[in-house]
């Protein structure tokens, strides 16, 4: 009787245990479908207006005065792109924005990286007072005035080194590349030390090797913030022939004549309209959205590994 009422009781048990299982998994995907969908809404709440410029671009000024763009070309033409394509100034801005940027990134990677790698070291003298004056350069800074009255001071306004110098380094990227070298194991440092390899030697041979996912997000980073950036150019540089693309389109986007505008950046067009602009921005947009899916797959591990590591 004990043995078949235990054996009952087992079978109960399951059968509930079952059940919890199949109430859990319910949830689960209860819960998948509800990540699904906000994604992609979120998906679409981003994709929408780059059609919506897309359109505006490709649509005659007719249509976007009499607002009867969507998310569809009204009277297809591309006569905003052929202007902008045959257009001198407006090509060297954006062969010069792309040097720029590529430059940019390799400064800012180097920084970054000699920055970074002699903190890991615990024997390095100083290392408590340099990770202080580091960090507190994340918070506090010098302003505006003094940073424009330094670069004038040393010579570096209207040239090419006042949009390269001031930006080579991000405390907060160094912080993650850092992190990132505290997760390498140290028995490979002192095993290459044994060997004897020098600091050197281990950077390139062993940490750098090592380190392709935090280094293709950190140039993700940099390259992204000088392609969209304009605000130094803006502040430090009258020359337009160092102009970037954002500045450029800064000016075209926030001027009320756009005649005026059109002379003033040297387009031979003097009609510049509602789909020059729209054809603008898909210019400076686009080609670093073609860079990003090339760098997705290091991106989050990148971002992951050297943030939680320490």
């Amino acid at each position: 009787m004990e043995t078949t009422k235990s054996k009952k009781a087992g079978d109960l048990e399951k059968k509930l245990q079952g059940h919890s299982g199949m109430v859990k998994s319910v949830s689960h995907k209860a819960g998948d479908w509800v990540v699904a969908f906000l994604c992609l809404l979120i998906i679409i709440v981003c994709v929408l207006p780059l059609v919506n410029l897309l359109a505006r671009s490709l649509s005659s000024a007719e249509a976007l005065v009499g607002n009867r763009v969507a998310l569809l070309p009204v009277d297809l033409n591309f006569e905003a792109y052929t202007t902008i394509l045959t257009d001198v100034r407006y090509i060297r801005s954006l062969l010069w924005t792309a040097a720029l940027t590529v430059v940019c990134t390799l400064v800012s990677l180097f920084m970054t990286i000699v920055c970074a790698y002699p903190l890991t070291y615990e024997n390095l003298k100083g290392r408590g007072i340099f990770n202080v004056i580091i960090i507190v350069t994340m918070y506090f800074g010098a302003g505006t005035i003094p940073t424009y009255l330094l670069l004038k001071n040393l010579n570096m306004l209207d040239t090419a080194l006042v949009l390269i110098i001031p930006s080579c380094l991000s405390v907060f990227n160094m912080i993650i590349m850092r992190s990132f070298f505290y997760g390498i194991p140290m028995s490979l440092r002192e095993s290459a030390e044994i060997d004897g390899a020098g600091p050197l030697t281990v950077l390139i041979r062993i940490y750098l090797p090592l380190s392709t996912p935090v280094l293709a997000t950190l140039a993700l980073f940099y390259a992204v913030g000088r392609w969209n950036g304009f605000a130094d150019a803006l502040m430090y540089v009258r020359n337009r022939d160092l102009y970037p693309i954002q500045l450029l389109l800064y000016n075209l986007l926030n001027s009320t004549n756009s005649i005026e505008v059109a002379q003033q950046e040297g387009f031979n067009t003097p009609g510049v309209g509602e789909t020059i602009r729209a054809a603008t921005v898909m210019f400076a947009t686009v080609p670093i959205l073609i860079i990003y899916p090339f760098l997705q797959k290091y991106f989050i591990t990148g971002v992951t590994l050297g943030a939680v590591k320490e």
